[in-house]
């Protein structure tokens, strides 16, 4: 089968590889998927290129996600399974094979059926994203009636957080970094667009909940939005925080605001979430999917054969919105 690779750490151009490859073939428990759409996440990038860990295996096909048809099932797999549409999480979690190929084999609780009325695209565009923003949303109950502070609200798992929260019933305000951004996240539902720049954000959400703050806040960059959390958070509030721009950054937490405030500070790292935990996750994904409420943004399509720019736009952050290899 045709598959992109890599046997060395570096650069998109210098180290990724198009080429033949054995196909797989599904073990106990494990579906056969044919791939369509590949999606990229920002810890495929680090995994290529060193972040915080040196190559595990000699050769690595990369990506988590995708979407794609169930081809062939393994021991302990219902054949009723064979033809489902599906999309896929961690399929290179813990193996040397992702979703950068034609093929994939994963278990098969990590192949979620895809609702009849979603594209391959928006289903390659869900799982680390998705998962990730429905464990920061949810990891301390319902959200009905809550005010919920998403920031970074264009990027993959922010526009999936805005879409998610709206879905149970929250009041949603995000933060953004321009005018394309908040078009963005207005049209994904949130109720409250800050600019993260111009605008005093703590001021202008005290303001619009009567001083009483948010409940929960969704953070892709805890050390740089601290002070402003801590300012504009409710009594007993949530922080989640899913995002480090370096292996070795570090937060100082102002014992005695945090206290008084009495808040939660959760970290989430969603390769560490029990499996349990995870197909919660995809029932509640699929349930906001099928309302037809929840729609990725979708800024880059490729081919495999264009794998290297796929990569170097993600790392680049000059695309907002899903990157997508298709194959």
């Amino acid at each position: 089968m045709k598959a992109a690779f890599y046997e060395t750490q570096g650069h998109a151009h210098d180290v990724l590889k198009i080429g033949e490859v054995s196909k797989p073939a599904p073990g106990p428990d494990e579906v056969l998927v044919r791939i369509s759409v590949s999606g990229i996440n920002p810890t495929d990038i680090k995994a290529r290129t060193g972040f915080s860990a040196k190559m595990p295996y000699p050769r690595i096909i990369p990506h988590q996600d995708g979407a794609g048809v169930i081809e062939a099932v393994g021991g302990n797999v219902s054949s009723e399974r064979l033809g489902e549409r599906v999309w896929l999480y961690e399929a290179q979690y813990g193996r040397a094979t992702g979703t950068a190929a034609e093929f994939v084999a994963v278990p098969a609780h990590q192949a979620v059926r895809l609702p009849d009325n979603v594209s391959f695209e928006t289903g390659a565009s869900l799982g680390i994203p998705a998962l990730t923003a429905h464990r920061c949303l949810f990891s301390d109950g319902d959200l009905k009636g809550c005010r919920v502070l998403i920031h970074g609200g264009a990027g993959a798992v922010g526009t999936a957080a805005i879409s998610l929260a709206k879905w149970a019933g929250a009041w949603v305000a995000t933060t953004v970094s321009n005018a394309k951004q908040a078009e963005i996240a207005r049209t994904r539902g949130a109720d409250l667009v800050l600019n993260r720049s111009a605008d005093d954000v703590a001021r202008t959400i005290l303001a619009n909940t009567e001083n009483l703050g948010v409940d929960h806040i969704v953070d892709v960059a805890l050390k740089e939005n601290f002070d402003t959390n801590l300012a504009c958070l409710s009594q007993g509030g949530v922080i989640s925080a899913y995002a480090t721009s370096r292996a070795t950054e570090e937060i100082s937490v102002p014992l005695l605001k945090a206290m008084t405030h009495g808040c939660v500070l959760r970290f989430v790292y969603i390769y560490n979430v029990p499996r349990e935990l995870k197909q919660a996750s995809a029932a509640d994904i699929n349930a906001c999917l099928e309302t037809g409420n929840y729609s990725p943004v979708i800024g880059l399509n490729l081919p495999l054969e264009q794998i290297a720019d796929a990569h170097n736009a993600v790392e680049s952050s000059e695309v907002i919105g899903k990157v997508l290899v298709h194959l």
